[in-house]
């Protein structure tokens, strides 16, 4: 998967970060070529802030059906500081995307599911929503699990993504993900699980992913820096360095 824009990069950090509609296309045409199964993609008003906007949703997710019809789309409903779970869920229901994710910490902060909570989950599933749950710490397991029991979800094949480390600086470590291994484990989650990370610790985090059997993401969201350590051209190319990852 590819995440080329996130919430907070803009074109002062790098003049390829994806903001208006058509750049999205056109970076996700590109990642595709590359060999990005799935991109991962925010919408940006007019001055670059991250926005949970249904219209800008519904436009690049019918302007990349057209372009890359084979790839998985996949909105976001991060909250970024500026959105309450209630707006996520409104989200969520004005658009029932192909894909979306969902911050399970964010949409449900006080760690205790509500029927609202129950609600969307089982509407975007019965819809043929792919859901990918954003894990933040291990512990996020715990509280998805409790919730897909209460809303009589299955555990098997759930779409996971561990975030290992934080754009703020926490530092991505490859050995922070096995824990979240083992709280499937526990659960007895039978989970499809990926691995994001950030900065110059991000490659070593995917190979490990990689090694664990586990999936990845790369994208201008996480990390602007290609394997070598050098500032990468653009989102592809960071594509095609993942890629090569697996052999």
């Amino acid at each position: 998967m590819v995440a080329p824009n996130g919430a907070r990069p803009m074109k002062k950090d790098h003049p390829e970060v994806p903001m208006t509609v058509s750049e999205i296309v056109n970076t996700g045409k590109a990642c595709f070529d590359a060999g990005a199964d799935a991109i991962h993609f925010h919408m940006r008003d007019k001055k670059g802030k991250h926005v949970l906007d249904s219209g800008l949703c519904k436009e690049a997710l019918n302007e990349l059906n057209k372009i890359v019809p084979k790839m998985h789309l996949q909105i976001t409903t991060e909250a970024v500081g500026r959105y309450s779970p209630e707006a996520m869920r409104k989200l969520a229901y004005d658009v029932v995307p192909p894909g979306i994710s969902i911050g399970i910490r964010e949409m449900i902060p006080s760690r205790q599911p509500t029927p609202e909570d129950i609600k969307v989950y089982k509407k975007l599933t019965e819809s043929g929503t792919k859901i990918q749950h954003i894990c933040y710490e291990p512990e996020d397991v715990d509280l998805l699990s409790n919730l897909l029991d209460k809303a009589e979800l299955s555990k098997t094949g759930t779409w996971c993504m561990f975030v290992i480390g934080h754009y703020s600086g926490k530092i991505s470590n490859p050995k922070n993900i096995s824990p979240f291994i083992e709280r499937l484990k526990k659960n007895n989650m039978n989970a499809d699980w990926a691995v994001c990370a950030f900065a110059k610790e991000e490659i070593s985090c995917l190979k490990m992913a990689i090694k664990l059997g586990g999936k990845i993401r790369v994208g201008f969201e996480n990390s602007l820096l290609m394997p070598d350590g050098s500032v990468a051209p653009n989102n592809e190319t960071k594509v095609k360095a993942a890629s090569t990852l697996f052999d």
